[in-house]
């Protein structure tokens, strides 16, 4: 019994501290880490007043979040979490079955791409943003049914260009990455408007 208790406040302990690390595992992917039933860790997290997944992206997000200039935020392609703008930024997708082909489940290139490059336009400080050049890599297909973490860090800027980097993750493993050069509006509009006012 006294065994018992040592192994299930040492798993606890474990559960408390990978969840400060990566706020976005499921229950099922902590059951799966731990060797344990998913009821076996709602019970740990209900004792460690741990919030479920849901409620942990919120908290996340209501931590850094800045408003979306670029785009309206229904046009990211998956669910931003975090957004420090000129900064860094955080999405998430669930991979759905509109998003996959019918034969394989597996994602279409689009859809990997769109998240990731709808990311580098809204993690910008500036009302339009667009991209000029993409140099990207496919590490791995992504499924039916996981989660797709795209994050995206803002390298350099000038006032012309951003150079940013985005790379997303699927249970921790990269399976996509992307260079991203984008082309910032103030230069945009400035050089429009000296063309005969156009904007």
């Amino acid at each position: 019994m006294i065994l018992a208790r040592i192994k299930k406040e040492k798993r606890q302990e474990q559960l408390r501290r990978e969840l400060e690390e990566n706020p976005f595992l499921t229950d099922e992917e902590l059951a799966h880490i731990f060797t344990v039933s998913i009821q076996t860790i709602r019970l740990d997290r209900l004792e460690l007043g741990i919030p479920e997944y849901r409620e942990r992206i919120k908290t996340v997000a209501q931590k850094h979040f800045d408003t979306v200039r670029s785009l309206p935020i229904e046009e990211v392609f998956g669910e931003v979490i975090d957004l420090e703008l000129d900064k860094s930024a955080i999405s998430l997708l669930e991979i759905g079955a509109d998003h996959v082909f019918s034969r394989n489940h597996i994602a279409r290139g689009h859809v990997i791409f769109a998240q990731a490059n709808s990311l580098a336009v809204a993690v910008l400080n500036e009302e339009v943003v667009l991209t000029a050049t993409a140099n990207v890599k496919y590490i791995r297909p992504v499924y039916l049914g996981e989660r797709s973490i795209a994050k995206a860090r803002v390298l350099n800027s000038t006032s012309k260009y951003s150079e940013v980097e985005v790379v997303t993750y699927v249970e921790g493993e990269a399976v996509f990455e992307g260079r991203f050069t984008m082309y910032r509006s103030q230069h945009w509009n400035k050089s429009h408007n000296s063309d005969g006012g156009r904007s």
